[in-house]
């Protein structure tokens, strides 16, 4: 299990090449995007962005997976672990659908934006797989800032504590009487983790290697650096 304390939820990742630089202000404007459109329910911004967030992950673990077979090298668990990481963003998305249930024109919304980013996204890892991995890592940075300026709401009044949807309480194990904040918790820390993840990636082909150092986390005892147990302690 992983630990997720106050440090770790501010931890960025400063841009120093023109690639960085690129990808933390395409990242930025996607942001200010979805702001404008929905500032007035977090929760419906919260459905359109995790449709797109879902999908770096995936796109990285299909392209690495190939260049590990023309390699002929292992992925020492890299692979999975993006999957993981890919399903968990589906989780995220989900608990949101529970509490904002999407209208007819945000469907539309979701689809146009999916299949956009997906192709972007799919061509810009094919030529510059670093950029592709760092603009994953600010998107779940960017994550992090909206939990927790939801958590500030939360806890101000400016919007209801409600309760937990089911879907939520069963995937983090939260006690049956949780509320939406101890969810953002959650995906919160979950996020954290994504964004070391990515990071890592780019990290690792800016120092010329396939993969990042492999972490102290048993990535083959099945914990995919702590996201398949999903119970992440936030301080």
């Amino acid at each position: 299990m992983l630990t997720v304390n106050k440090t770790d939820l501010v931890r960025h990742h400063v841009p120093v090449t023109m690639a960085d630089r690129f990808a933390f202000r395409l990242v930025g404007g996607l942001s200010t995007v979805a702001s404008v459109l929905f500032s007035k329910r977090y929760g419906n911004r919260a459905v359109v962005l995790e449709t797109v967030a879902a999908v770096p992950a995936m796109v990285s673990a299909t392209l690495l997976h190939l260049r590990c077979l023309r390699r002929m090298v292992d992925d020492h668990g890299w692979i999975r672990t993006l999957m993981v990481e890919a399903e968990n963003q589906r989780a995220h998305l989900m608990s949101f659908v529970a509490i904002a249930r999407p209208s007819g024109w945000q469907r539309f919304l979701i689809v146009l934006a999916q299949g956009a980013f997906y192709n972007s996204y799919f061509l810009l890892h094919l030529l510059s797989p670093r950029t592709a991995y760092r603009v994953a890592g600010y998107m779940s940075e960017q994550a992090i800032q909206g939990y927790t300026r939801y958590l500030e709401d939360l806890e101000s009044g400016v919007q209801t504590d409600i309760e937990a949807p089911a879907f939520a309480i069963d995937y983090w194990h939260l006690s049956p009487q949780a509320k939406i904040s101890e969810m953002l918790v959650s995906m919160r820390a979950d996020e954290a983790i994504h964004r070391d993840i990515q990071h890592a990636f780019a990290d690792a082909l800016v120092a010329g290697k396939l993969l990042p150092d492999l972490p102290a986390t048993d990535l083959d005892a099945g914990s995919s650096i702590g996201l398949d147990e999903k119970r992440l302690d936030a301080s």
